[in-house]
């Protein structure tokens, strides 16, 4: 028996995900910009999921954009918007904890002269408030924040952030891969000017995102060509995973709560299990301010991909935070931004459960995870 416990890395297509994708890869395969019928069946099937990403978000649908996935989103809100914007500041402000579609745009952009900012963390995750709005300065044009961690699944306090930025007339960008559909993403309730969505991590497939970018918010484009999607993004829409990708956000908009409790109760089951046979275990992120799908677990004195191996060789699927080779170790930077002893980072897995978890898995997962840490304690 195989068990899959690593849903933040990517997820399995949802079924009627694919079947509402089916018809636009055997049927419907006109240009969207095309003026005839097969064209304008394409065009409905995108505006229909546009509408779809729109509800989940509770925004207008003009305001969401299609891009290939979260790394796009993020670039084109975050270099889109320092470079349209440049003529009033070049300081950006981001955090230590960010997915590398964030980071490494920050530092591309500190080579084009940009100023940046890396607010530090506590030791649950939670981006220091103060030191924030601290960092802002007459030439803060941008902030970008996670809203909720890929590694540790903290959710950092968006609103507030949202709160601060508008205080100060700053534009405020959240990359949300990791949260939509599993958290509440109300682009409102939140305050954010963009925010990006994934595909792959809510049942979608891979290869398809979204941008919102609230009205007003003016962007330079990376993709230069015809005036696809508002004339914001060039390049004939990918109809099929845009299908799915609205889909996807109908579903996950539909059953948010029912998910919720079951992601919940499948991550707690597997901690509460782990920690009554190995008490001596760690559990890394804010306790509460979580991911409800997220476990990111420390196992002292045991090699992080040492163990790895041993739960891919017995069927179960999970990520490590560190890698160790020749005696050295690499932890992962969230792990060094929330300042874990090296003791504890060394043996770091992150498990993440996803709606298609069952408990019968959680349970048989348990054992070989307790038995297997027993075996490489005593070797």
């Amino acid at each position: 028996m195989k068990i899959y416990l690593d849903y933040n890395a990517t997820t399995p297509i949802d079924k009627e995900v694919a079947n509402a994708m089916l018809p636009y890869l055997t049927e419907y395969f006109g240009n969207p910009s095309s003026s005839h019928s097969f064209g304008r069946e394409t065009k409905k099937a995108v505006e229909n999921a546009r509408n779809q990403v729109a509800g989940l978000l509770n925004c207008k649908p003009n305001e969401i954009i299609f891009t290939s996935g979260g790394t796009e989103s993020n670039n084109y809100a975050i270099k889109g918007y320092a470079f349209a914007n440049e003529y009033k500041g070049n300081h950006i402000i981001t955090t230590t904890i960010e997915h590398p579609a964030v980071t490494e745009v920050c530092k591309y952009l500190a080579t084009k002269g940009f100023q940046i900012s890396y607010i530090p963390v506590n030791e649950f995750g939670l981006v220091d408030l103060v030191k924030l709005e601290a960092a802002i300065t007459p030439k803060t044009i941008l902030i970008t924040v996670m809203h909720a961690n890929n590694e540790i699944g903290t959710i950092q306090p968006i609103a507030e952030i949202a709160s601060i930025a508008k205080k100060h007339n700053i534009t405020f960008h959240t990359d949300a891969a990791q949260s939509v559909g599993k958290y509440l993403t109300n682009v409102r309730q939140l305050g954010v000017d963009m925010l990006s969505i994934a595909g792959h991590k809510l049942y979608a497939p891979k290869g398809t995102g979204a941008l919102y970018i609230r009205n007003g918010i003016i962007l330079e484009k990376l993709m230069h060509g015809a005036d696809h999607e508002q004339n914001k993004r060039a390049g004939t829409e990918n109809v099929l995973e845009i299908v799915g990708l609205g889909k996807a956000c109908e579903i996950a908009l539909l059953d948010m709560s029912k998910n919720k409790l079951h992601l919940k109760q499948m991550r707690d089951l597997l901690f509460s299990n782990l920690r009554d046979k190995l008490p001596e275990i760690k559990l890394n992120g804010h306790p509460e301010l979580r991911l409800p799908n997220t476990l990111n677990i420390s196992f002292p004195g045991i090699e992080a991909n040492v163990l790895l191996s041993e739960l891919e060789s017995k069927g179960i699927a999970a990520s490590a935070g560190a890698a160790c080779h020749t005696g050295s170790v690499k932890v992962s930077l969230v792990l060094q931004a929330i300042s874990l002893n090296t003791k504890f980072a060394m043996g770091t897995i992150r498990f993440s459960v996803g709606k298609y978890t069952t408990i019968e898995e959680i349970t048989e997962a348990s054992e070989i995870i307790i038995k297997t840490v027993k075996k490489l304690k005593t070797n």
